[in-house]
């Protein structure tokens, strides 16, 4: 399989695409819901380059919350955070992570390209390889203490407490630590449960992870190593999937596949499924292809690379498997093209019951759409274990008024209150968002 723009038109069109968008002004509404109009793919020459530069928040500064809501900064001067987790005794964990060296994801124009942009957009900085916890012992809504629970881990990212056992997904293997309540670092060696697809390329480096009710399972979201498979189907080995991982043997089989780069995952509250947030494929139009949110079926395949949204075939894709784009499975709802839909989160707590089993997203934001999408947190209402309706804004304001990204939402959880955290790693700064007074 090969899709190669031509290192010289690429370049080309980069910089063309860099003083000016040539693009028509999509209608990012039409790319969310339970059934999105999907327009026709654009052929364009030049792809869409629209960064909003990564500036940091002012002194003072902070996102817009929704009606009825107040935020504030539960914890700042991080490094880059990216997830959270919640302990049962309410310490919140947040890695503060970024993609590891991947020396193979950069070579040619198109990769050095690919890395000017990134950093503008505040993606470039060394990864701290750290977890830190935060504790608010006072119950004030802002984390007084903090330390490093865990060190020297290699682009840490999603983390499960199982009993005893802290696991976390590092980006090519997950490893397991010795937990104690209340304990406020881990000096314990990692051990290997289970190798995760890593390597030189590594594209989508974050590996996402979550545990079953029992504890005996584990879910791992792998992203691809490609944008529609260019680099070859053989370096897609266990990407684009979530994978089921035997938390005791280490035995690894892919759950489901299609999924061109999972990352937030939660179980729903009303079904017991498996639901996760879906970044899909660029290149083809502002307003393709929606990022989605959808149930995960064990063994169903959605599409990556060979069609999207359901049955929805890539043309550029070479060669191609009519057998498996009619196995593919339509995601339950979308969440709008280039949004960069990361977080993902269902709310069961009470402080806001007007959340209650619903889903919260963190949109990172996109890079590549005019005009610029995402870039904030949404709730999307659930009715019987479904979603209905349009997603509702509950954190916004992360672009300035000369489009700057001041921070970039990425993980969501709630705390041991109910109040929603949310990670900014452009801001490096956890937010609380909880009832205004």
């Amino acid at each position: 399989m090969r899709y190669a723009m031509p290192l010289s038109l690429f370049a080309s069109a980069a910089l063309v695409a860099l003083i000016s968008c040539a693009h028509a002004q999509g209608q990012p509404e039409a790319g969310y819901g339970a059934n999105p109009q999907l327009p026709a793919p654009e052929k364009s020459l030049l792809p869409t380059v629209n960064i909003a530069p990564a500036t940091g928040w002012p002194a003072g500064g902070k996102p817009v919350a929704a009606a009825g809501l107040a935020v504030n900064a539960f914890a700042d001067k991080l490094d880059h955070p990216r997830w959270l987790y919640t302990l049962p005794n309410g310490d919140v964990l947040v890695a503060e992570s970024n993609k590891p060296a991947n020396p193979d994801d950069g070579k040619g124009v198109k990769g050095w390209f690919m890395k000017k942009t990134m950093k503008k957009a505040g993606a470039g900085v060394e990864s701290a390889n750290r977890i830190t916890l935060l504790r608010d012992a006072d119950g004030d809504g802002v984390a007084e203490f903090r330390s490093a629970f865990l060190e020297n881990l290699h682009s840490p990212f999603g983390m499960a407490l199982v009993g005893d056992a802290f696991y976390v997904a590092n980006t090519d293997a997950v490893v397991r630590f010795p937990y104690r309540d209340g304990v406020t670092e881990i000096k314990d060696a990692p051990v290997k449960v289970a190798d995760l697809p890593g390597g030189t390329l590594n594209h989508h480096w974050t590996k996402n992870l979550i545990a079953s009710a029992d504890g005996k399972t584990l879910y791992v979201a792998v992203g691809s190593n490609s944008n529609i498979g260019e680099n070859g189907m053989d370096k897609e080995e266990n990407r684009a999937a979530i994978l089921k991982i035997d938390a005791a043997t280490g035995a690894t089989a892919v759950f489901a596949s299609g999924l061109r780069n999972p990352v937030g995952m939660d179980w729903n509250p009303v079904t017991g499924e498996l639901w996760t947030a879906v970044n899909e494929r660029d290149e083809l139009g502002n307003d393709l292809v929606p990022d989605y949110m959808t149930s995960v079926k064990e063994g169903a395949f959605y599409g990556w690379p060979y069609s999207y949204y359901g049955q929805h075939v890539d043309t550029r894709v070479e060669p191609q498997k009519p057998d498996l784009v009619a196995k593919a499975i339509a995601p339950d709802y979308a969440l709008g093209a280039h949004t960069a839909s990361l977080g993902f989160h269902f709310y069961t707590g009470d402080l806001l019951p007007q959340f209650r089993n619903g889903a919260l997203i963190g949109q990172h934001g996109s890079w590549n759409r005019e005009p610029k999408a995402g870039y904030k947190v949404v709730y999307i209402a659930f009715d019987n274990g479904k979603p209905v309706g349009k997603p509702q804004d509950v954190l916004t304001g992360f672009l300035d008024s000369e489009e700057n990204a001041l921070g970039r939402p990425v993980g969501v959880i709630e705390d041991a209150k109910g109040a929603l955290l949310v990670a900014d790693d452009v801001g490096n700064v956890i937010w609380r968002v909880a009832p205004a007074k």
